[in-house]
């Protein structure tokens, strides 16, 4: 399928660090917002688990989610912290037809 995709991109950060956290995700976002491609990108924490953070991103289709992670500045500001991300699958393309309608 080609279409959008969201990326949800879950790390565990202690409460102490996740000040310090903020503004590593905000300045690899703002790398990733200037990519071909980029919709949006937010970041929430768990309710039930206040270390449990998510970084979810929007991109127009895979290609451009993948290409966002080449650029040189992309490699310096964002690649470090999503290195530090729960290891699991984080690319979900949106489910064909009207499953919710």
């Amino acid at each position: 399928m080609v279409g959008p995709v969201f990326v949800v991109i879950r790390f565990r950060v202690a409460e102490s660090s996740q000040a310090e956290f903020a503004e590593r995700v905000k300045a690899a976002v703002d790398v990733l917002s200037q990519q071909k491609g980029f919709v949006s990108a937010r970041v929430g924490r768990n309710v039930d688990d206040p270390e449990l953070l998510a970084l979810d991103l929007e991109f127009v289709n895979v290609g451009s989610y993948r290409r966002a992670l080449s650029p040189y500045d992309v490699k310096v500001a964002a690649v470090p912290l999503l290195s530090e991300a729960i290891n699991e699958p984080t690319a979900y393309e949106d489910w064909p037809g009207d499953l919710l309608t």
